[in-house]
Parts: C-alpha cells; sequence; structure tokens
C-alpha cells in the first residue's frame, strides 16, 4: 500500500533526532541531524532574500552532493534559538569564485551544515533547504527561484525545471 503525503499543509516528517520543529506564516525553523542546533528564520520578506541551486564544485564537495538546494537570510532575521556554542566553522577563500572568504558553520555533533557566510554578501547567511524542519516550505516559500553555476552540473542531472538559470554567480 503506498500512502501520499499532501505537501499542500506544513509536514514534519521523522527525520534526524529532533521533533521539536515549528512553522507559521511568518518564519520556521531548521535543525540539524542531531538537534543540537536549531536556528529560526522569516519565510517571507524582508528577512528571506532568496532561494537559489549552486552547482559550484564548493558546493560539491562540502555538501557531499552534485548540487546545494539554499536561501538566503537577512542576519538581522536569523535568530539562533539553541546550539550557537556547538558550531564549529571553517573559512578559506582558496576555490571561492569571487576570491572572497566563505565561512561555514557546521554542527559539532552530527557535523550537518548549518549556513555559510561570505564576505562578499555582508549581513546575509546561507542556509541549506535540507535543514528546515517543515518539508512543506521545500514545496513552497523555499523553493528554488535560481539555478546558479549551470555550467558545472553535472551531465546526468537535468536542471530545476521553471527557474532562472545561470552560468557563474547569481547575486541575490
Amino acid at each position: 500500500m503506498t500512502s501520499t503525503i499532501d505537501k499542500s499543509k506544513p509536514y514534519f516528517p521523522l527525520a534526524g533526532g529532533a521533533n521539536d520543529g515549528w512553522s507559521n506564516e511568518e518564519e520556521a525553523t531548521a535543525t540539524c541531524f542531531c538537534g543540537a542546533v536549531q536556528l529560526k528564520f522569516p519565510t517571507q520578506g524582508p528577512g528571506l532574500l532568496n532561494s537559489f541551486i549552486c552547482n559550484c564544485t564548493d558546493c560539491h564537495k562540502i555538501t557531499a552532493s552534485m548540487f546545494a538546494s539554499n536561501f538566503s537570510i537577512a542576519d538581522s532575521h536569523l535568530t539562533h534559538v539553541r546550539g550557537q556554542s556547538n558550531l564549529s566553522k571553517f573559512s578559506q577563500s582558496k576555490t571561492i569564485a569571487s576570491g572572497h572568504t566563505m565561512t561555514n558553520y557546521f554542527c559539532q555533533t552530527c557535523g550537518t551544515l548549518m549556513y555559510r557566510v561570505g564576505t562578499r554578501w555582508p549581513g546575509a547567511s546561507v542556509l541549506r533547504i535540507g535543514t528546515v524542519d517543515d518539508f512543506h516550505l521545500h514545496e513552497t516559500k523555499l523553493k528554488p527561484k535560481v539555478e546558479q553555476f549551470v555550467e558545472e552540473r553535472v551531465g546526468w542531472l537535468r536542471g530545476a525545471e521553471g527557474i532562472e538559470q545561470v552560468e557563474g554567480h547569481y547575486n541575490f
């Protein structure tokens, strides 16, 4: 028997070690896999800046996948609910296309990449859509609007349908 998931309303599947994620019309939570780190963010402007897919080689490596699904938040609207002291960070500029420094913030317990901060975009953080607790938001408010670095996309993966395709970096 196959069950159909109703993606038209909030959906919080059993995923990882936390079960206290939430969302409402204006904000939601993102939690690491083990539950030690949780963020609160807006689901609309002005705090929600953009949502996008990245195919750059750094995103391949840092996510251990062939692309990253991201959304950017104004830092003034991002709240650490818990676990900020449980984050470790790694910074580098060697492989960043712009030459700017990117700092990555990971849960020290489970290794989940929670967000990235780049010197190219002061005042903004790039979070991962996959960390968002309400999976309904993956389909709606956080659905990517742009796919960047399409020239780096692997040949066996088609581009995201119905969104802008950009060679190189898209400025959010």
